[in-house]
């Protein structure tokens, strides 16, 4: 019974691994496709004061106010944007300065452009509120549009986050890895001993 279902089980973890790691590998592209995108930034802006938010930025959404289009633990990713070219029907990712949520970064939709004391600012609004958000958006609050959706990355985010899920996606596979190496080494070791067998019992026989 246990020969019967072992292949099943050998190969649902091996399928389980492959999923994780392939989406470890996944993040790790993006941060470093991020990591590097900055660092050319930087370096092409050279000393300048004034300061700029990234070039390009990822999050995980935690709240449902853009929902259905952008879900709870999707990832995005924004791209700095200058005012000018932000319109009307844009998602944007800004850093709230709302009393309620002073700091937070926020992800909503520009549903219009006003003039506020002679400086252009954003209504913003989630695609799922009822209204839109309380305090209009000034230029340099906002990090970026968004330009990039991965669906229910922000999962592996908090999976990763915790003890087990890194016992699970690193010292498992690790430990998977070696004690198949070993268990390969052990039977080319065998293997090469009945071959040494057998071909003494050929020279015997010849003899």
């Amino acid at each position: 019974m246990v020969k019967r279902i072992w292949p099943d089980i050998k190969w649902l973890f091996n399928y389980m691994m492959s999923i994780v790691m392939y989406a470890i590998i996944v993040v790790l592209i993006l941060v470093g496709a991020i990591l590097l995108a900055y660092f050319l930034d930087v370096t092409k802006r050279g000393n300048s004061a004034e300061w700029k938010p990234p070039l390009y930025g990822a999050y995980v959404i935690v709240s449902g106010s853009m929902h259905p289009g952008i879900k709870v633990n999707d990832a995005i990713i924004i791209k700095r944007t200058e005012s000018t070219d932000i319109q009307v029907g844009d998602v944007v990712t800004y850093r709230s300065l709302d009393p309620s949520f002073y700091g937070i970064m926020v992800t909503h939709r520009v549903i219009d452009i006003v003039s506020d004391n002679g400086e252009i600012k954003y209504v913003t609004k989630g695609d799922a509120n009822q209204t839109r958000d309380r305090s209009l958006v000034a230029k340099d609050q906002i990090y970026g549009e968004v330009i990039m959706r991965i669906p229910k990355l922000g999962y592996l985010q908090y999976f990763l986050a915790t003890s087990y899920g890194w016992i699970i996606a690193v010292v498992i596979p690790c430990v998977g890895i070696i004690v198949y190496d070993i268990l390969k080494l052990i039977k080319t070791i065998n293997n090469n001993r009945r071959n040494d067998k057998r071909k003494n019992r050929e020279n015997q026989n010849e003899g």
